[in-house]
């Protein structure tokens, strides 16, 4: 089985989306250090559960990829807080019993957690997919605007099922 690495801000969830716009209805200029403040602070409980959505049915894409038996899945997430990590971990949890949620510190990069040699990392952010590919990792792209930007681009987590198959033969 093949490691799969899935990020869940903007790739499960459309949380970034929403934070953005919840952080200019605040009257407040989205950079590094508001976004920081706002997603350190806010209720993740209340966020994740009643202002945010899945993602092109992620929810159901995960439970596809799971089915296929081809993945050893695990959903691999920046956080900037403890309480971030708990409610995302309890979300996930309301629809997948075992599955392995790792948080990592947002100053840490996603290549220093876990084995990324040979396994795919699933993510909206560039940034991340170039370290992972530079340690040996292979890096898919979401966007649902489907701009791989140099990366193989999916708009549903399912399509990695495809991407598989394309490479295998």
């Amino acid at each position: 089985m093949i490691n799969l690495y899935i990020d869940f801000d903007g790739v499960i969830m459309n949380s970034i989306e929403v934070g953005y716009e919840e952080i200019k209805k605040l009257g407040l200029e989205v950079n590094e250090e508001t976004c920081k403040n706002y997603f350190t602070n806010i209720d993740w409980h209340e966020f994740l559960n009643k202002k945010c959505e899945p993602i092109n049915n992620s929810i159901e894409c995960i439970q596809s990829i799971i089915d296929s038996n081809l993945f050893n899945v695990n959903i691999l997430s920046h956080v900037v807080s403890l309480d971030e990590a708990v409610e995302k971990i309890k979300y996930i949890r309301k629809y997948f019993k075992d599955i392995t949620f790792i948080p990592v510190p947002k100053k840490i990069s996603k290549t220093k957690m876990v084995h990324t040699v040979g396994s795919i990392l699933i993510d909206d952010y560039s940034g991340n997919l170039r370290e992972w590919e530079n340690a040996g990792g292979i890096g898919v792209r979401f966007s649902e605007k489907l701009n791989g930007k140099g990366f193989y681009v999916i708009n549903r987590l399912d399509q990695v099922i495809e991407y598989i198959n394309l490479t295998k033969s």
